[in-house]
């Protein structure tokens, strides 16, 4: 049985004391649902403060938000997996559409990241998603899988077991157009059939897919009734406790 999955990815917003106040809702507010795996995106410094907060929780886990494709050396400013490892972390996301689109991200620079995450135990959360134009197109289908053939098919299927994909509906993000449940079911049972060509029906259906495309408290109950989504990788709403604890509760 695949996980449930809700994962906040607070993107770069609040500071260290904003994080640990954050966090400190979230933990203590007693109520969530025992039957999902909560995950916090942080930026890299709240990591290992956030780690320590949630170590008590049982379904309560920390994720960063990137990690570099390189192992270590010379490259000022950058993170390793193992650093991010190192601070009590359990996930990284990987490919984030604003990644791709701002740092110029490639499929192929985002498949080296997966390999450093999975050499160091972190568990990906693998985005992948179409903009505007490609919906509009109607070769949605084609552009996302493609995505997840360039970053995805180099995997074993022991290595690909160990990992969460997030579908993120760029083109329903911030534009004003809105993504619906069956619009979000459809690509998710499209990509699910898709990976089950390479790694297997089984290991295709054992994988947890995110939803990453607005998932708020009045519609997240809607997307996650969905056969083939898992949960929601949650941008604005996860900064606001109850609206993020409302989310993990919409199972």
């Amino acid at each position: 049985m695949r996980k449930n999955i809700v994962a906040g990815n607070w993107k770069m917003n609040k500071s260290l004391s904003e994080g640990i106040e954050l966090t400190n809702e979230i933990v203590s507010a007693g109520n969530l649902d025992e039957n999902v795996q909560v995950v916090l995106g942080t930026p890299f410094i709240h990591l290992t403060s956030v780690s320590k907060l949630v170590a008590n929780s049982s379904n309560i886990e920390v994720s960063a938000q990137n990690c570099s494709d390189k192992t270590s050396g010379a490259y000022t400013g950058e993170i390793s997996a193992e650093m991010v490892k190192s601070t009590g972390a359990e996930y990284v996301i990987i490919g984030h559409s604003e990644r791709r689109e701002y740092f110029k991200e490639s499929n192929e620079e985002l498949a080296e990241k997966l390999n450093q995450a999975l050499a160091n135990d972190l568990t990906p959360i693998f985005c992948c998603g179409e903009p505007l134009e490609i919906r509009e197109k109607g070769t949605h289908f084609e552009y996302v899988c493609n995505q997840l053939t360039e970053s995805l098919f180099h995997l074993s299927k022991d290595e690909f077991s160990k990992i969460v994909i997030a579908y993120e509906p760029i083109w329903a993000i911030g534009t004003g157009k809105t993504a619906t449940s069956q619009q979000a079911q459809e690509m998710h049972a499209y990509l699910r059939t898709h990976l089950a060509e390479k790694f297997g029906k089984e290991a295709a259906a054992d994988l947890s897919i995110l939803y990453g495309g607005s998932c708020k408290p009045d519609n997240a109950q809607e997307i996650f009734a969905c056969p083939d989504v898992d949960g929601g990788l949650i941008g604005g709403a996860s900064l606001k406790s109850a609206d993020f604890i409302a989310i993990v509760n919409s199972f």
